[in-house]
């Protein structure tokens, strides 16, 4: 794994450090901020309405400049099909969307809708929510002095990711696809196999277009560094067995991906490996104890 792989941008002119050195990880005042906001979350029930931000300034410049960079870099990098979605998902240019606009607009399209998270949430609950057509997102925003990404998922990430997915129906059907296996199943190292393929599917997935490269997974889609770096990464072809062996780090870039040629390949994969699973899964996969990270919303 190269050093770049190792580290993430913490500074706007794209130098690199450990990810703790990132202001969203160290600034005091923009964790109370974010803080403040996260807290709105506990207690929150699926399904419930979340409850408005007021916005500050500083906060939708930041959503301005990443609009503006984000839309030229997909327009580039990203799959037809997120282009596609793209052109019906509730991404204004100007501000900051509320969930309740997002979802509004989303429930019309696929009946998906979003549901507050104030940062990591179990995987059960994560995933399973997706089976109901509920996806966790949060609200705060990543910190102003390196827009252009962020360690750990914020609204950005959320709208431009998940929010231009579950604006097409077709990716839709994979999210109901990972949720409704996750409600089949309580094992925890279980859930973490599930987790796993959809961080490098949904979260990290490319499409082979013409020979290319294109980014479809939600992490890609909310970075501008990381998607417009896409043939600097490990590709491999999409194997659920090579997933599952495969490290990641959640906090800086994927040194591996894994390429499928198109969006039902992707569909017909996970398809095959969700419906087999049950709570005795993960031995057969050589998967146990569960060892990795969460998600966030």
């Amino acid at each position: 794994m190269s050093d770049v792989h190792l580290r993430t941008p913490v500074a706007a002119d794209g130098r690199l450090g450990a990810a703790v050195e990132h202001p969203g990880l160290s600034d005091p005042r923009y964790l109370r901020r974010r803080g403040a906001i996260a807290a709105r979350a506990r207690s929150h029930r699926v399904g419930d309405p979340s409850p408005p931000v007021n916005y500050m300034e500083a906060e939708e410049r930041t959503w301005r400049i990443v609009h503006q960079a984000l839309w030229t870099a997909q327009r580039e990098h990203a799959c037809r099909a997120v282009l596609d979605a793209r052109s019906q998902a509730p991404i204004p240019a100007d501000h900051i969307p509320q969930h309740g606009e997002v979802g509004s607009h989303l429930r019309r399209l696929t009946g998906f809708d979003f549901t507050l998270a104030g940062g990591v949430v179990e995987n059960k609950r994560f995933l399973g929510s997706m089976a109901d057509g509920y996806f966790h997102a949060v609200q705060f925003v990543r910190h102003p002095a390196v827009p252009l990404f962020t360690p750990e998922p914020d609204v950005i990430h959320d709208v431009f990711g998940h929010g231009i997915h579950l604006a097409s129906p077709a990716f839709a059907d994979i999210y109901r696809l990972i949720g409704q296996a996750a409600m089949r199943v309580e094992d925890e190292d279980v859930l973490q196999m599930i987790s796993d393929v959809y961080w490098f599917t949904l979260e990290y997935g490319i499409l082979d277009e013409g020979g290319q490269p294109k980014a479809y997974g939600a992490a890609l889609l909310s970075s501008y560094g990381e998607i417009r770096r896409l043939r600097h990464s490990r590709i491999r072809p999409l194997n659920i067995p090579a997933i599952l062996a495969t490290e990641y780090d959640i906090c800086g870039y994927q040194p591996v991906l894994f390429s499928a040629r198109c969006l039902d390949e992707v569909t017909d994969t996970l398809g095959r490996f969700l419906e087999q699973l049950d709570d005795d899964s993960a031995p057969r996969f050589g998967r146990t104890p569960a060892t990795r990270a969460q998600h966030g919303g």
